[in-house]
């Protein structure tokens, strides 16, 4: 069984109770996917799998076989940053930068998820085929990941960056 992590394959480990975030972790050394809560309250395990975005402490890495896992590593690099983290540099939505990764993977994921039309708790019309895009949207959609610095505006402001429409 194996996984592709970063466009790596990797073997999944032979113990199933492993979760995915210890897999990324302990076993693999990507040290960038944050262990907060361990509970899926925090967000800042938070990884795609397949471009989905998923909470990697509460996946168990063996439910994985055979798909896709992309990490903050997987993204950009210190040389070449992929452009969402390079909003993030450029608007302050960092400070102590622990729940970062799982902010900048998230917002990945939610930016898809609008692309595709997939309605969020604050859209007004969800049988529109286009959802108007917002600041309102941005923060009900990330609201599942915390920044204890109180670096939310900027992190909004970053994610506004890839998606004009909520530059308003």
């Amino acid at each position: 069984m194996t996984i592709s992590v970063n466009g790596v394959e990797a073997m999944l480990p032979s113990d199933p109770r492993v979760s995915l975030l210890d897999l990324l972790r302990e076993q693999l050394g990507l040290s960038g996917t944050k262990k907060g809560c361990d509970q899926g309250a925090c967000g800042a395990c938070t990884v795609l799998v397949d471009g989905e975005r998923i909470l990697s402490c509460l996946a168990l890495a063996v439910q994985y076989d055979g798909r896709s896992v992309t990490t903050i590593e997987g993204l950009g690099t210190a040389e070449c940053p992929h452009p969402l983290q390079s909003a993030f540099i450029a608007h302050d939505g960092f400070q102590c930068g622990y729940c970062t990764p799982g902010q900048i993977c998230s917002a990945m994921g939610m930016i898809e998820e609008v692309r595709r039309g997939t309605p969020s708790h604050v859209t007004s019309d969800i049988t529109a085929e286009v959802i108007p895009f917002s600041r309102d949207e941005v923060r009900e959609r990330m609201s599942g990941n915390l920044c204890r610095c109180g670096a939310h505006n900027g992190i909004v402001d970053a994610i506004a960056t890839l998606l004009p429409e909520a530059a308003e």
